[in-house]
Parts: C-alpha cells; structure tokens; sequence
C-alpha cells in the first residue's frame, strides 16, 4: 500500500494533548510505559505459539532491546513479540484509548475454560507517553506468522499520522523516538540504565543494549580496542513470583540489600501469596537497624514497600497500601488486580486497596506476635529500633490496638535497665486484688525511677511501666485499657497504694482522720500557694519526700507540657496539684507550727520552699530561681549559726 496520512479518531488532537502534556508527572515513564507494551506484546505472542508454533519463527529468545543513534539522536525500543499487522495499527495506535491488550483479554474472557495471560497494558495510552520526550515517533512493524506484511506508521503527535507498506525481516515491533533538542539525555547509557533500573528491573524478559567499552588487547601493555557487547540492564529476579521453597536465605538477603540499600542481612523474612477474589504477592522485611535518617524522615518520602503490577514499579510510596506506623518494612508488593489511574503513576482508592491493605497488616502482626513469643531476644532487637513506631498504630488503627498492645514492650520498675516487659507478662504478676496497669511517663528511666511518684509503689513492690519515648504521652490517650485492666498514671489524680486490698471504710476513716488533723495546714497552703497550685491535698502515695506535684485526672501531664513547649507551642500556665505527705517530719513540723501560731515568720518560706522543692523533682524549672536560692541560703546561715551557739 502507498502511503496513506490519516487524522486520529475519538477526539483526536484535544485527547492527544491531554495525553502528551497533562496525563503524566515524569517524564521518564514514557521508557517504563514501552517497554511494558513490549512485554505484553512477547507474553500474547508466546501464549499464541502454545497453539501455533509457526509464530516462533525461529526465534525462541523472547527479549527487548534498546537501541541509541546519537547522532541522529534516536533511541528505539524493539521486540520480537507479536507484532501488528495494518488493521490492527490502525486500531491499536490510530484510536487513542483502544487498547491491543484489552481487546485481547476481553476476547480470551469470552472462552469458556481458556487462560488468559497476565498482561500489563490496559487503557492503551502509554505509548502516546513517547511524545513528552519525543517530537516524532516511528513504528515498524510485523505481525508473528505473516512475513509478506510489515508496516510503517509515523507521527510528530499533531493530530494526524501517516501509514505505509514497509519490509521487515523478524517479528515484532520497532519503536523510534526522535527525541526533542533537551531530551537528548536518554540517549546516554547510564540515563537509559537508571530508568529501566527503576520501573522494569524484574520484568519477566531481559531487556538489552549493546554498549561500547574499552578492552585490553592483551594482558600486557596499554592497547586498547573498542568492544561493543550486548548486555541485559534488568535483573528479571522477581523472587517474590518463585516457591518459598525454592529461594535460600542468601537470596532472600540479597534480595533485601537490592531493595533497601541496606548493608546487613534482614532481621526477619515474610513471604506470602494471597489466592482468591483478590490476589497479590508480597516479599517484605522486617530490618535489623533503623536507617541513620529514619526517624528525620518527611511524610512524603517513600515508605520502603515498592508497588508493582504484573512486576512493573508503579510507585516507592504506598500509603494506601501501608499505614504510616508500618513504615520500617521493606520489600515489595505485586499485584495484577490493583486499580490504577489512567496513567498508572497513583492508586485509586476502592476495595481492592483496603483488601489487600488488610492482608498486609494481619500478615505483619502475626509474624510479630511468632516472633516475640517464640523469640524473645530478636523481637527485642527489633523492639529497640522500631518500637517507638510501632506504637504509634495503637493511637491510628482502632481495629487492631489490642493486637497492637499485646506486642509492645515497656521497661518497667522491675526490669533491668534496657530489659522489656509486654502488658500480659505484667498482668500475670499482679497480685490478684490489684485492679488497674499502673504506669509513669517521662524524659528516661533515670530520671523516672528518681521520682517521688514511685515511692509506695516500691513500698508495696507493685510493679510500674516506664515509658520513656515521647509517642508515649501521645499513644497512653488512647490506651486506656488492655484485657478489661484499666491503665492508670501515677502522675494523674488520687492514688492510694496502701488502700489495695485492705477494707475501704477502715481506709476510709483513716484518711478523715489525717485530713481532720492537717486541716490548718492544707488551708495555710492553699492560702499561701493560691496562685501557683491547683489544689493542696494530702498524698497516699509518697513515703520518703516531703511533697510532690500531679496533675488532674483530666490535665496534660508534666512529660506532654515539656514535649509541647519544646516544640514551641503556646500553651497558657498550667497549674498543678500540690501533694503533701502527713507522715513526713517536716509536715509535721509544719502542722504543729500552724497550730499554734497561724502567721509563724518560717512558715510561708518553707512553703514556698516545697513547692520549688516539688518542682525540680517534676523536673520542671523553678518559677524564680534567685529567690529560691536565697531562701536556701538564709536556711543554711540559720543552722549554721545554731550548731555555733551549740558549741
């Protein structure tokens, strides 16, 4: 046939620009997008040779190959699949939208008991990518089984194409891009290994180009020759797509390192096929060590779960598909049934996403719990780097934070520095009249086991969680309970220790009777400190300190306010509740000055000096630090001038 020039169908020259111009955000996907139709064009014609032979041609090696003309400044992506004959160019590339591919699915839906080969392309638009880098495009090309019919098709993308008779000597389909004047670097090897590196390093067929290197003649000597060799720039290894049985650990880590540039072997391994109404693949890895960057990272970095559909890299940041507390995995995800937008650059949110989103998490919290019940010291060494993370899905994900709480660990009062405890181990310790989880949050277990707070509960040997990471004051809003055991801070409201299985009236007349007795002094104080405290109450649970400050049950804790105001945020005073310890001498000293002398000269000075006292044991600043000094000062000259007239 002579040359024939034709006009684009379906809305051709509006279409074609929202394709070249609108459709895509990277332009370099314009080389993941043909070589994807180069794939599917190899599996229909290796599918179709099951019952055709003929279609081989003498050419079983199914591969894609690259080619660059700097000079002409072309690159060309060819393959010996199964080619087009002029009807089906017309229809494939002459219709925007009408995809080769789909038509092919929809005609082997349609026999009854026929497989259908998994293919990539589906809305027919990824070849039309080709003209964001690209300000002409040739097609040559053959269907498999006709030898006599080759066709030529060509475009500069304006809204009309030409179509001519041409020769060709193999099957398959030849794809020239005359690249624009600034897109001259896709021409260079190492740009053209980059991509295919990115987007098609395990599709199923090797893709190849032949580049020149420099060899030496012989062993010795300098001279060299030029040597052009073929290579395949992708991998093809899809292990994820092979048996479990099949792989070796070694693979397994290579593997890893190739996926999360990390240097060490994985901590721990999941890999797993999903069958059924939805089916997908997955291979990911829980890490040893926390990247150095890890805990700086921005939301909109990627995530570590590499997205493919049908091995084809869609997308490094798969938030629909991993939630945020989740994000130390590595590994990948394939799928041929997850949904994509035209462009297959995004997700779309449907079903299939949440399907698979479930899967994943289920699969990641069972292997969890496997490994902390069956090896406590590698889920420790995990514990240690991606706990403060995974904490966070205990405040996010409301389906899953029981699951969530039995596989966090906690430091607590009776375990070693750098030792951890789960809330089921703690509630197997409890003694039986203890009701509720009791636990403290602060800057470190240092500064914590200091606190005043813990003083009865070492008394009574009750145990106590130390939490010690800053999610912690975030995530404790919503753990308020775990196996109908109610948590409870230390720091927060009315707590009474000694009342723990003992007769609550008996309990109960006691502490009239103290707070009968330190009636004038609570009001002293109250009187005193009326602008500094919340309230003045008496303290069930101090034992050695004179007084402590706690927050109301329904305040920000101590720890939350430091964390809030260190990232400069405006929060109003917040005033606290002043505990005192009647048992203490200087309370008692304090009660029996008050009684007999309302207006004592000492006792405003003491105190002011045990609020101060109360907040440097808070760890929070004084209010007024010179004043504070010079109150200790006037008490130290004041001793030391009794023990002189005692000598």
């Amino acid at each position: 046939m002579s040359t024939k020039r034709r006009k684009f169908k379906t809305e051709v020259q509006h279409l074609l620009n929202l394709v070249i111009h609108s459709l895509y955000t990277n332009r370099e996907i314009f080389l993941r997008e043909l070589i994807s139709n180069a794939s599917d064009a190899i599996d229909r014609a290796r599918f179709e040779s099951l019952s055709d032979n003929s279609i081989l041609e003498n050419d079983p090696d199914w591969k894609i190959t690259i080619r660059t003309d700097k000079d002409a400044k072309t690159i060309t992506i060819s393959d010996n699949g199964i080619g087009m004959n002029p009807e089906e160019v017309d229809k494939n590339i002459g219709t925007i939208a009408s995809s080769g591919t789909r038509y092919f699915l929809e005609q082997m839906e349609k026999a009854d008991g026929q497989l259908t080969p998994e293919l990539i392309g589906q809305f027919g638009v990824g070849f039309y990518s080709a003209f964001m880098v690209a300000d002409k495009v040739t097609v040559i090309t053959r269907r498999a089984g006709d030898p006599a019919n080759a066709t030529r098709w060509e475009s500069t993308g304006s809204g009309s194409y030409t179509v001519a008779e041409t020769t060709k000597d193999k099957r398959g389909t030849d794809v020239v891009l005359h690249l624009k004047d600034d897109m001259t670097e896709y021409l260079d090897e190492w740009k053209i290994r980059q991509v295919v590196k990115k987007y098609s390093d395990f599709v199923e067929h090797p893709v190849t180009m032949d580049v020149t290197r420099e060899e030496k003649v012989d062993d010795e000597g300098d001279k060299t020759k030029t040597v052009v060799k073929e290579e395949t720039l992708n991998s093809q290894k899809a292990i994820w797509a092979r048996p479990r049985n099949e792989i070796t650990q070694e693979e397994y880590s290579e593997f890893y390192k190739h996926v999360s540039h990390d240097f060490q072997d994985p901590l721990k391994v999941i890999h797993w096929n999903v069958e059924g109404a939805t089916e997908f693949r997955a291979l990911l890895f829980l890490p040893e060590k926390a990247p150095f960057d890890f805990f700086t990272q921005s939301d909109n970095q990627s995530r570590g779960i590499q997205l493919y559909v049908k091995r084809v890299f869609i997308t490094d940041n798969c938030e629909a598909l991993v939630p945020s507390y989740l994000r130390f995995l590595r590994g990948v995800v394939d799928s041929s049934d997850l949904p994509l937008n035209i462009s297959r650059e995004t997700l779309q949110e449907e079903k299939v996403i949440r399907i698979i989103r479930k899967n994943l998490i289920k699969k990641v919290l069972d292997t969890l719990e496997e490994v902390k019940d069956k090896d406590r010291d590698q889920y420790v060494t995990f514990w240690k780097e991606f706990g403060k993370v995974l904490k966070e899905g205990i405040h996010l994900d409301l389906g899953n934070r029981e699951r969530l709480q039995h596989i966090t660990l906690f430091e607590s009062s009776k375990t070693d520095a750098g030792s951890f405890t789960s809330m089921d181990d703690y509630i197997e310790r409890m003694p039986e009249e203890q009701e509720a989880i009791y636990y403290i949050t602060g800057e470190s277990r240092e500064l914590l086991e200091q606190s005043p707070l813990l003083e009865a509960f070492r008394k009574h040997e009750i145990e106590v969680l130390l939490m010690t990471d800053p999610v912690d004051e975030w995530v404790v809003q919503s753990m308020t309970s775990y196996q109908d055991k109610p948590l409870k801070s230390i720091a927060k409201g009315d707590i009474d220790v000694d009342a723990i299985g003992k007769d609550e009236e008996e309990i109960k007349e006691a502490k009239e009777k103290t707070e009968k007795q330190y009636k004038q002094l609570i009001a002293f104080f109250k009187d005193t400190l009326k602008d500094k405290v919340k309230d003045i109450k008496l303290s069930q649970r101090l034992t050695d300190s004179p007084c402590c400050l706690v927050s109301d049950e329904a305040d920000m804790g101590v720890h939350m306010e430091k964390i809030l105001k260190a990232l400069h945020k405006d929060l109003p005073p917040t005033k606290r509740i002043l505990e005192i310890n009647p048992q203490h001498p200087l309370l008692k000293t304090m009660n029996s000055l008050i009684k007999n002398e309302k207006k004592h000269y000492k006792a405003e000075e003491y105190a002011e000096l045990l609020y101060d006292q109360a907040l440097l044991t808070a760890n929070l600043p004084l209010e007024d630090p010179l004043t504070f000094a010079k109150r200790v000062s006037q008490i130290m000259a004041s001793e030391g001038s009794m023990l002189s007239d005692k000598k």
